[in-house]
């Protein structure tokens, strides 16, 4: 679901299809109120209706639950929400309520609740308004009280408070509904590990299991030998038009050997058939090699192919590094970009931390076409071919990364900074002058204090609230610079 204006270098891919993230919805009120104040109910179920299409119209399949008015009715809606494997439930909170009316919803789905309460305007008309009529603004009553009953049982608490046509409200809803994307990728992720571990790089080691403990996704566990084979069986044909499909979306510099850009087509489509062969949603590799056998080569031919994953929505990332590609996907799934970065330099005459790195590169973040850059050498790797190199768009960002805790637990890190224009180098890297609004330096320290590894997602977009929201739904600490 990678948002088409982040650029224009993914329009000729297919994007990956994915199971969309489902909301569930469900309204609701006090049944005592009906018979006594009988234009109450009518007011209620049209401003429910104007919520649910709302809902609807976001990217995301909505299961309207209806409006229940006691707790039998409530319990009604718990089994069905049950049954549809929600990421999210959204519950209106119309008016007063009883919290017994709630708690089943949040018991028995096992699914994150979210609470919104909207009155149907800025503020009532305190001198034409009676008892029913205030009764519509009175949603927010049993907002603590709920509160208190979730704090009981051990249920996490999520509330948004406003008007029906509260933009504010809305944003903040957005959030939570962005991070129900988070939470549906990585549920239902399968994350590809080929190869083996950059040798001393300790911080990207990962425990495999607390993946799928933390996050309900899949870990297929890959050798160099399964890229091999299905290289091999790449025609000529194939080849060809792999190039002519990098021709539309790259520039090609004088630098690119040809039998170098030959072999980073084929390699493309054999990385093509291992994701579909196995069906991955992420893909992290790392392969030493050896006096340019085989295995090196094809290892020192990803880049362009991974690229091209990244961009089709298939996030790939380098040098073993399975949480930032964990990362990168939490970013896709939001619509955000997630290149593959690392710090390359700080420039303090200009206040910006430069960042990027030689690949997997995430097309749609780019300023501009991308390039391909021949290289003889890749820094700290063995081999050699074509590398991706681009100016990261201008604007608003947010590097977005998972940090692994003592205990082995998975923590979210993030912060929000602006990409600058300015001297960039040239030698086939994603690169981005990031301003944080504090010296660079200080910004490596505080950053490196939270436990952030090696490598990161770089978003385009402040999207801390959306990754801070998306940790809430996944029970995870947050930590942001």
């Amino acid at each position: 679901m990678l948002d088409q204006s982040l650029g224009p270098a993914t329009q000729p891919l297919d994007k990956k299809s994915r199971r969309k993230t489902r909301i569930g919805l469900v309204a609701g009120g006090l049944a005592a109120y009906w018979p006594q104040f009988p234009d109450l109910l009518p007011q209620l179920k049209e401003s429910t209706e104007y919520v649910v299409k709302r809902f609807q119209g976001m990217d995301a399949d909505v299961l309207d639950a209806g409006f229940v008015s006691d707790a039998q009715e409530a319990a009604s809606a718990a089994e069905r929400l049950r049954k549809a494997d929600l990421d999210l439930i959204v519950i209106f909170l119309t008016t007063y309520l009883t919290s017994s009316m709630v708690l089943p919803i949040a018991q028995r789905t096992n699914t994150p609740v979210l609470l919104i309460d909207l009155q149907p305007t800025e503020a009532m008309d305190h001198v034409g308004f009676d008892t029913g009529k205030w009764l519509a603004y009175c949603g927010q009553c049993p907002v603590p009280e709920v509160g208190n009953v979730f704090r009981r049982a051990g249920i996490p608490f999520r509330s948004v408070s406003g008007h029906l046509r509260d933009e504010n409200a809305w944003r903040r809803i957005n959030s939570w509904i962005s991070a129900s994307h988070v939470r549906a990728a990585l549920r239902h992720a399968r994350h590809g590990l080929m190869g083996h571990l950059y040798p001393g790089m300790l911080d990207v080691s990962t425990d495999l299991t607390t993946v799928s403990t933390t996050f309900g996704s899949h870990v297929e566990v890959l050798e160099f030998d399964d890229l091999r084979v299905r290289v091999d069986q790449v025609s000529a044909k194939e080849t060809e038009d792999r190039k002519e499909l990098a021709r539309q979306l790259f520039s090609l510099d004088g630098s690119v050997n040809d039998d170098d850009f030959s072999w980073g087509a084929k390699v493309s489509v054999g990385l093509d058939r291992l994701v579909d062969d196995f069906e991955l949603d992420t893909l992290a590799y790392y392969h030493r090699g050896l006096g340019g056998e085989q295995h090196e080569r094809l290892a020192a031919g990803m880049i362009l192919g991974a690229s091209l994953l990244t961009a089709r929505g298939i996030p790939a990332a380098g040098e073993y590094e399975l949480r930032t590609s964990i990362a990168q996907l939490a970013s896709e799934s939001i619509g955000a970009g997630g290149s593959f970065t690392e710090i390359q330099a700080l420039n303090f005459r200009d206040g910006v931390v430069e960042m990027g790195h030689d690949g997997p590169a995430h097309l749609a973040v780019s300023a501009g076409q991308p390039l391909l850059r021949g290289l003889g050498v890749y820094h700290g790797k063995r081999g050699w071919g074509v590398s991706v190199e681009f100016d990261v768009k201008h604007g608003p960002v947010t590097t977005f990364g998972i940090g692994q805790e003592r205990d082995g637990s998975y923590t979210f890190i993030a912060s929000e900074g602006e990409v600058k224009p300015g001297p960039l180098l040239a030698i086939g890297n994603t690169t981005s002058r990031v301003d944080f609004g504090m010296d660079p330096g200080e910004w490596v320290d505080n950053w490196s204090q939270t436990g952030i590894g090696h490598h990161w997602a770089l978003s385009v977009g402040h999207r801390a609230a959306d990754f801070k929201a998306a940790a809430d739904l996944l029970a995870m600490p947050f930590r942001q610079v």
